[in-house]
């Protein structure tokens, strides 16, 4: 694969602005309707969009956006995992400096440190995440933009990419123990066996990939210590220019720490190197407060995890740290107006 030749100081590519993404994401579907006799151009006008803005895959497009186009391909093309489709022909390439930062790192756990750090500057509608505990590592992909059609195809194609992008840093061979996708499985369920060649475990908390945390010590062949230095000026210069307001920092933060049962004021305050009476202070000066964040993104992963799967309302409960499904069922009305059972009901009686 051909690193790209960096770019002129006139060239700066444009920012994705909060809700965005770049459009390198959806490269790959025109080929995959084509394959299943479908015009693109016509599924992508039919979400607004018109196709050539794939000619530049630094274009930015609303996040919901990339999720209704997939949503209509799938509609279109009866393939009900149209998203992995998606997903397979993807690696490193598809998230552009940040791609490059990661590929040139001198090892994996350095690679997706930096990934995770930067992601932000080609996907501000979800972030990834990576946990390690008693030797297991588990790295996730999450959505925090709220109400986003299609949502199960984009973590469709999110995880295969993680997939991609770690057998490109630790080798072809390469395997996970376990894959986790956060809703219910769809009817192409020997699609995702065949691809991951592991157990795929659907209605998770979350979309993961469980692996040894002795592969994040892997050293990265081929990193090119003086391409990694001239990547993470560029990234450098974005991130300067990065309008990376506090509240959708935290949203951010956040949406990566609750389902792993975390995300107390004072950890959120040292992921973004604050004092938590400093951030208290911030908050109130954007007109809000920890604790309204705080439920804003509960809720929303809720509505996700009632939605797209079919968890038990014990276990979306201790998802969140709930001492038992009825402390989780009061919380839920507060935030909505009803309860859990009768929010599902409505989504599954509309859908």
């Amino acid at each position: 694969m051909q690193t790209p030749a960096p770019r002129t100081p006139d060239a700066k590519p444009r920012l994705v602005r909060e809700g965005e993404l770049r459009v390198a994401a959806l490269t790959a579907l025109p080929a995959i309707l084509r394959e299943h006799g479908v015009d693109p151009s016509e599924v992508f006008a039919s979400a607004g969009l018109d196709i050539d803005i794939l000619d530049d895959p630094d274009n930015p497009v609303p996040f919901a956006t990339v999720g209704r186009v997939i949503a209509i391909a799938e509609q279109r093309t009866g393939c009900a995992h149209i998203g992995l489709l998606i997903g397979e022909r993807h690696a490193l390439p598809v998230l552009g400096l940040v791609g490059q930062l990661g590929r040139h790192s001198a090892d994996v756990g350095s690679a997706l440190r930096s990934l995770i750090a930067h992601l932000h500057l080609h996907d501000r509608g979800a972030v990834p995440t990576l946990w390690v505990k008693d030797g297991v590592a588990i790295l996730g992909y999450a959505i925090f933009a709220a109400d986003v059609p299609g949502a199960r195809h984009i973590y469709d194609a999110a995880i295969a990419i993680t997939f991609n992008v770690m057998r490109e840093l630790c080798g072809a061979d390469w395997h996970p123990d376990e894959v986790l996708i956060a809703h219910s499985a769809p009817r192409a369920v020997a699609a995702f066996r065949k691809f991951f060649k592991v157990p795929v475990r659907f209605d998770a908390e979350q979309t993961a990939l469980v692996f040894p945390a002795r592969c994040l010590a892997q050293k990265i062949d081929g990193a090119d210590a003086a391409l990694l230095r001239i990547f993470k000026d560029e990234v450098d210069e974005l991130e300067a220019r990065s309008d990376n307001e506090l509240p959708e920092r935290l949203r951010r933060a956040l949406r990566g720490l609750v389902t792993a049962g975390r995300g107390s004021r004072d950890e959120v305050a040292r992921l973004v190197s604050m004092h938590r009476r400093t951030l208290n202070r911030r908050l109130e000066a954007h007109g809000t407060t920890f604790q309204a964040l705080a439920d804003e993104v509960r809720f929303h992963v809720a509505c996700q995890l009632l939605r797209d799967t079919r968890m038990p309302l014990a276990q979306i409960a201790a998802t969140f740290d709930y001492a038992d499904a009825s402390a989780f069922t009061r919380a839920f009305r507060r935030w909505s107006g009803t309860t859990p059972s009768e929010w599902r009901a409505s989504r599954t009686g509309s859908a």
